[in-house]
């Protein structure tokens, strides 16, 4: 399932829409015009589980006009303990439609485009031309290095995030300045690093580091700050201690060095040595 984003809104804010981001409205590097860029954005969200739940839910709140969603998966019983887009009452229906209720049901001024499927090599670049900003929220090394790829072969810029135990991380990627591959080169062996279904993760740093995705966005949106480009955000839960670490452009990148060696999409499962992904049979009722 796959709709199209729509145009951007009108011009002029409604009533409703004044009183709704009344908050926004009064902050100096908000105001008006502000507020009908963030109408005017376009962010496109992978996942809607731990981090794409949070990183949605407030593009939505804000009034970001048009939030795609890539998600292919169901709704489990052990998703509740952080995926704060689905309930109990969800439970083995689509998460993409789970997140579609939730964030209209938030705010019905956002059209909220589905794109009901896995992201792959074959549809990546398609989905995520229709969209400025790309949030990564996935869950996998496959699809991490894939997003990253597309996303800098189609000249948008990335907002990434990763979580696990009681840790999280986050940076933004602008084409041209460094992307994932510049901090990774290479994934790492099959099965060496656990995923949260194998560790675990604390379902609150999926909050903390999807928000300071979220708010990454915003301020793009708006042009306002100093964005997260060249930098990579550590959180630490236990410790409650926030570091960073500068890092920058690889020359010698594979995909945004100065001779690159990836300028097409590649097959991202026999890359990172993992299974491809499957499409579960879900309840929609």
């Amino acid at each position: 399932m796959t709709n199209a984003p729509q145009g951007a809104p009108s011009s002029a804010l409604t009533p409703d829409e004044v009183m709704r981001y009344s908050r926004h409205i009064i902050m100096p590097q908000v105001g008006p015009q502000g507020q009908r860029k963030l109408r005017a954005g376009k962010v496109l969200v992978i996942g809607a589980g731990g981090l794409g739940g949070p990183v949605a839910l407030y593009l939505a709140l804000a009034g970001v006009g048009t939030i795609g969603i890539v998600e292919f998966d169901t709704v489990d019983l052990s998703n509740l303990q952080r995926q704060v887009l689905h309930t109990t009452a969800d439970v083995n229906r689509p998460k993409i439609i789970s997140a579609k209720e939730k964030l209209e049901a938030y705010n019905p001024h956002v059209n909220v485009v589905l794109h009901h499927a896995p992201i792959t090599s074959d549809n990546a670049m398609e989905i995520i031309s229709q969209y400025d900003i790309v949030v990564n929220g996935a869950d996998n090394f496959a699809t991490r290095y894939l997003v990253n790829d597309a996303a800098y072969l189609a000249g948008k810029t990335l907002v990434d995030g990763a979580i696990l135990l009681f840790d999280g991380q986050a940076t933004v990627y602008e084409p041209g300045q460094g992307c994932y591959r510049c901090l990774y080169p290479d994934p790492p062996p099959p099965g060496l690093v656990p995923s949260c279904a194998e560790a675990g993760v604390l379902g609150a740093i999926t909050g903390i580091i999807g928000s300071i995705q979220a708010t990454e966005v915003f301020k793009k949106i708006l042009g306002v700050g100093n964005p997260l480009v060249h930098r990579l955000l550590l959180v630490d839960a236990l410790t409650m201690e926030f570091r960073t670490m500068k890092i920058r452009r690889d020359p010698n990148c594979p995909l945004c060095g100065d001779n690159p060696t990836v300028t097409e999409l590649i097959d991202y499962d026999a890359f990172c040595g993992s299974p491809p992904l499957e499409m579960p049979v879900a309840t929609t009722a």
